[in-house]
């Protein structure tokens, strides 16, 4: 194993006051969060801006948005990667993050070697047989990239990998902090914000759909990443308009989820205005079943995520609205971290970084999304990736 990779520092404090306050308490005195929220003890995590830099986190962001600079130290050998993530998810997403990460370390002439252990969305114990085998070969290993299938479930194996001496763990598509963990948290979580993505989405609805209807929604998994992008959306047009929510199904992140959550929708609520859906493999069966009612100019149907199959779908006249992710910002990050761990520069690494989101939507030409999609797979290529 390299003997060149550089351990955690303590991170940057959120302001001067907090840092000259900080300068008093002992060294083995808590880390996180850096600023505590009166509601802290209602919540089982922190917020992202609770444990992170606003200057840390913008650097970083302006660094993944750039072209690569090349790794100023030396290795004896390759990296060695460890990739844990769902990537037979109907959502490229995932895979797009492994290549984008992939061309960026190249692009920054890191030599490394990376292996995958792919899985489903719902594939929770192979997860779990993951973790142990990339745990026997820990000396082995110099980073692991977990994408778990949801943060509440594969919890104690991200918390095993990061208590390894040997390991530096990356945390894939979840923001909220937890709090059971402490100071004993992996090298960066990395990703897009459900919430601000919730969020962003709610907004164009109200300007744009109008500010009352009936909505329904195709709900994931229940957990953290359900709570911001369901949770939230819902949570905002109820507080911010005369949306009425009416129904909610939990469709598991699954094509066939959306399908059925879709029909059940359609047959109990015929009126219903809108329907959320949580990701992409549901955004793409709800877009089946309605156009098999003949219903779909009728209805307001949302995706996640801006992946290759929604922007088709977009460019077909037949999804409505996404949140879309600038999408190899997630992979680009991976790989500005591990290079800033081996540079020795762990200060300059946010606990949690967030890639930026934008609504794509049918009313957009397609240059208009062409644009977009180039400009969010920069490293990985526009369209839907063959798998």
């Amino acid at each position: 194993m390299t003997q060149t990779i550089a351990k955690r520092m303590t991170y940057g404090f959120a302001c001067a006051a907090v840092a000259t306050a900080m300068l008093a308490i002992p060294a083995m005195a808590q880390k996180y969060p850096m600023q505590a929220l009166p509601d802290d003890g209602e919540r089982d995590f922190w917020w992202y801006h609770q444990v992170v830099d606003a200057d840390v986190l913008a650097a970083m962001q302006d660094a993944v948005g750039m072209p690569g600079t090349p790794f100023t130290g030396s290795l004896d050998e390759p990296i060695q990667i460890a990739v844990i993530y769902p990537s037979q998810d109907v959502s490229d997403a995932w895979l797009r993050a492994y290549l984008a990460m992939e061309a960026r370390l190249k692009e920054m002439n890191i030599p490394f070697e990376a292996v995958q252990f792919a899985s489903g969305m719902d594939n929770h114990d192979l997860q779990t047989t993951y973790t142990d085998q990339v745990l026997q070969d820990a000396e082995f290993f110099d980073y692991v990239v977990f994408g778990p299938t949801e943060l509440g479930l594969q919890a104690d194996n991200v918390k095993r990998l990061i208590d390894s001496p040997d390991l530096e763990v990356i945390v894939l598509n979840h923001d909220q902090v937890p709090q059971v963990w402490g100071d004993e948290q992996p090298l960066a979580f990395t990703g897009f914000s459900h919430l601000a993505g919730a969020l962003i989405m709610c907004n164009y609805v109200i300007e744009n759909v109008g500010t009352e209807g009936q909505v329904a929604m195709n709900r994931g998994t229940p957990g953290s990443v359900d709570n911001q992008r369901s949770g939230g959306f819902a949570e905002c047009l109820v507080e911010n308009s005369d949306w009425e929510l009416v129904y909610e199904h939990y469709g598991n992140f699954q094509r066939e989820g959306g399908f059925d959550g879709t029909n059940l929708i359609l047959t109990g609520f015929p009126e219903v205005d809108m329907i959320h859906n949580a990701n992409t493999a549901m955004g793409m069966g709800s877009l089946s079943a309605a156009e098999a009612l003949g219903v779909l100019d009728e209805v307001f149907v949302t995706a996640w995520g801006g992946t290759g199959e929604e922007l088709e779908a977009l460019r077909d006249g037949l999804l409505d609205a996404t949140p879309m992710r600038m999408g190899d910002d997630f992979g680009v990050s991976i790989a500005e971290i591990i290079k800033a761990d081996l540079e020795g520069r762990q200060a300059d690494i946010p606990l949690v970084f967030l890639g930026r989101i934008t609504i794509a939507y049918k009313e957009l030409s397609v240059e208009e999304i062409d644009a977009l999609e180039r400009e969010a797979f920069r490293y990985t290529g526009i369209g839907t990736l063959e798998r």
